[in-house]
């Protein structure tokens, strides 16, 4: 079922660049990502059990970055889960955005409420899982990098099988649900492209970084913000100089960790896509190779194992045009997938989504029996 209130037609009037599409991560309000209309409370809404664990991430192991292996997790479980001890659950795990972690993506989404509300409103239980991804710049992109790790594989593998291993899960790919927002949205897509054997339910939500990098009229204003830019980055050293960068230049820095690494670049491990004032066609291609509209074509029959996938965004935001254009590859394929772009910014509704929208998609779609199929 396609629900889309936003013509396809503008999608062709414009072609965003992967860092211009962080970039326009940055110009939203509150770059923390916490500034959200929170849906009121739902009368009688039981309470869910909140745990914060560790789980080491094996994926992780060796990062060139020094970043954490053993990372936070958050963990909700439904209400029921304490009184009925044989009972098995289906569970969503939620990506965070760039900047932010496991932590502070709890008050963008604003669970436990939202979670509670959703059950209340006549949703099936789950467990919904948080593991934080946030790294020495801000973000893993959910990638496979010698320098970040693989958190790609720490997502579909060692999260996956630790909850599987410690909570009462049903352990079935048809009972797990993926879902992400921003760079989480950009983390289902590549993750649920890859790994249908894991997840059999797809969101993405706001996702960023979809097109591959490419060029843009270079207007005098942009031309001397991309040299101070490039300034900037050069006169990084070590990891902690990045601590007092922009938004943009951190989200570079990030996103050059996790694709287009380099061991024998230290001490920062990572090549940039200009260098001297210069594009740098080999890092650019790595880019590219690491975008998901470029790389979806060849994931088509992995899409087609999902039971049901959904897409939304803003009509405010500006990764709409490159979130239509995903819809649209997965409508030309004849894949069924939800569309919808709402009426909000980045950021403004995504706590009332993941409880009017998300969780009901995950209680709908879900298989909640232990003998899925």
């Amino acid at each position: 079922m396609i629900d889309c209130v936003f013509r396809k037609e503008l999608a062709a009037k414009w072609r965003i660049s992967a860092i211009a599409i962080v970039l326009s991560m940055a110009a939203q309000p509150g770059l923390a990502q916490v500034k959200t209309d929170v849906p009121p409370v739902v009368p009688g809404a039981k309470p869910v059990l909140v745990e914060h664990i560790k789980i080491h991430g094996e994926a992780l192991e060796g990062n060139l970055e020094g970043d954490a292996v053993d990372r936070d997790v958050i963990v909700f479980l439904p209400p029921s889960y304490a009184k009925e001890k044989h009972r098995r659950y289906p569970v969503v795990y939620a990506l965070h955005g760039f900047s932010i972690g496991a932590e502070q993506w709890t008050h963008e989404i604003h669970v436990p409420q939202t979670i509670e509300g959703a059950f209340a409103r006549g949703g099936q239980e789950m467990i919904v899982v948080l593991p934080d991804s946030k790294t020495v710049y801000g973000g893993s992109m959910y990638s496979s990098s010698v320098t970040t790790g693989d958190f790609e594989r720490f997502i579909a593998h060692d999260v996956v099988a630790y909850i599987d291993a410690h909570y009462r899960t049903i352990p079935n790919r048809m009972s797990r649900g993926l879902v992400g927002h921003s760079m989480g949205g950009y983390g289902a897509a590549r993750i649920g492209m890859k790994h249908p054997d894991v997840f059999g339910s797809l969101y993405i939500m706001s996702p960023c970084c979809l097109s591959p990098m490419g060029s843009r009229p270079a207007d005098p204003a942009r031309q001397k913000a991309m040299e101070e830019q490039e300034k900037a980055l050069e006169s990084v050293k070590t990891p902690a100089d990045a601590a007092g960068l922009s938004f943009f230049a951190r989200a570079q820095l990030a996103s050059a960790a996790a694709w287009s690494p380099d061991p024998k670049n230290p001490p920062l491990y990572l090549d940039l896509p200009r260098k001297n004032g210069e594009p740098q066609p080999e890092v650019i291609a790595k880019w590219t190779a690491n975008a998901p509209l470029a790389f979806v074509d060849q994931y088509i029959d992995n899409l087609r194992q999902y039971r049901a996938i959904a897409i939304d965004v803003g009509d405010q935001d500006g990764l709409r045009f490159d979130t239509i254009k995903l819809h649209d590859v997965l409508d030309n394929y004849g894949i069924a997938n939800r569309f919808e772009i709402y009426h909000g910014t980045h950021t403004s509704a995504v706590a009332d989504r993941f409880q009017n929208h998300v969780i009901p998609f995950f209680s709908r779609n879900l298989c909640a029996a232990e003998n899925c199929k």
